[in-house]
């Protein structure tokens, strides 16, 4: 095809972006929805068009026009179904649909889709419309697992696999998850960008003790906070162990952890046999009672066993407050040790409580790392910035789709 006649690169300054995601705020799961927000607001902001087309969980607007950008919310056509992985085949049925409906009356010049769970539909649309295909990979099945050992496991990694094969370009958040893609599907460096998560700004909190209300604060005791889907990989369990080894040298720590997921009754069931009065799962919480904890807390704490990148992480350090996260992942690239936040051993509770008692006891040194944390997200995580790089990639796959006609 000749460029001078391509009208995608012609419309390039007027880029109009279809985005799919299974996850889309007010609905969240896990951090997906939140970066698919951010990117989405910020693409907006720069002038893009940005349509996104995501799961109802049954009480949203089917559509709406909120920040700028349009959303469309379908139901599965398995929605009833038990069966999770019937589930996502009907809610990809239905993510097509509206998009073949949608590209009757709207110019889209790329597809933009974030994971497996609506590689499906993506791969149709791609087909259907003859259009480029870009792919956030946020995290892998096997990363998660540390391998490939059940049937579902291998589903979920056949359906990775799709998605990642059937892209024009392929984006991931660190430098830890470019090189698990190279290796789990034998990818080529060259169709991978790099692109961190950002974080918004937060706005100020004028009355944290009313907005804490059904949080069980201690007064006068240091807050230790952490927050993620309640899942093994986050390494909670580190904390429940940690917890119990520090209640009697550090009788004025308390740990809140916050966040759902299927493992939350079984560790308040620790918590309970342990008889730990200085930990607290206290499930999910809203945006402001969880910038309210980040805002009192002594410091927070990341320990997962696999992380690709951690957005609270970053949430945290934009608070200025001191971190302890993981050696692994992606949260080892967004910490410097010592200066913006401390690394620990992933599943070692030891390690966490070698780290979290330098920070107790040595006040001065934690806030200055709080501080240096603080500037290093705001210098290198603004969603305009992420969504200007992803604005690059965008028009770089363009080109290289509509010259390979």
């Amino acid at each position: 095809m000749d460029e001078s006649h391509c009208p995608a690169l012609e419309k390039a300054e007027y880029l109009s972006i279809l985005l799919l995601a299974w996850e889309y705020p007010p609905h969240l799961i896990g951090g997906l929805a939140k970066h698919v927000y951010g990117l989405s607001i910020a693409l907006q902001k720069l002038g893009y068009k940005v349509y996104v087309i995501t799961a109802n969980p049954g009480h949203l607007n089917d559509q709406e026009i909120a920040e700028g950008v349009y959303i469309y919310r379908v139901q599965s056509y398995s929605e009833n179904n038990s069966d999770f992985f019937k589930w996502v085949e009907g809610l990809n049925v239905a993510i097509a649909e509206k998009a073949l409906h949608l590209a009757r009356k709207h110019y889209f010049s790329i597809i933009h889709a974030h994971d497996w769970l609506v590689g499906e539909s993506a791969i149709f649309i791609k087909s259907s419309l003859k259009l480029p295909l870009i792919s956030t990979i946020h995290a892998t099945e096997y990363g998660r697992n540390n391998g490939i050992y059940t049937e579902l496991q291998s589903y979920i990694h056949e359906k990775e696999q799709q998605l990642v094969i059937t892209s024009d370009y392929l984006i991931v958040c660190s430098e830890y998850m470019n090189d698990e893609l190279v290796q789990i599907f034998e990818v080529s460096e060259k169709k991978i960008a790099i692109i961190p998560n950002g974080v918004e700004k937060s706005l100020p909190i004028g009355w944290e003790k009313d907005v804490l209300s059904s949080i069980p604060l201690q007064e006068n005791k240091q807050l230790i906070f952490s927050i993620g889907r309640i899942v093994k990989e986050k390494g909670f369990d580190t904390l429940i162990e940690a917890a119990f080894l520090m209640k009697d040298r550090f009788p004025d720590v308390y740990f809140i952890i916050a966040g759902k997921g299927p493992m939350l009754e079984e560790y308040r069931r620790r918590v309970m046999q342990l008889k730990l009065n200085n930990v607290f799962f206290v499930g999910f919480i809203s945006e402001e009672i969880k910038n309210a904890l980040f805002k009192i807390c002594t410091l927070a704490v990341f320990p997962s066993k696999y992380e690709p990148f951690g957005i609270v992480a970053l949430e945290a350090m934009q608070h200025g407050k001191p971190v302890i996260v993981s050696r692994t992942g992606g949260l080892q690239s967004i910490v410097k040790h010592g200066i913006s936040g401390l690394l620990m051993t992933a599943g070692d509770a030891s390690s966490f409580i070698e780290l979290a008692s330098n920070l107790l006891v040595n006040k001065i040194e934690a806030k200055k790392m709080g501080l240096n944390g603080k500037s290093m997200v705001e210098k290198n995580f603004s969603w305009q910035r992420i969504a200007e790089e992803t604005i690059r990639v965008y028009k770089e796959t363009l080109k290289a789709y509509y010259l390979d006609f």
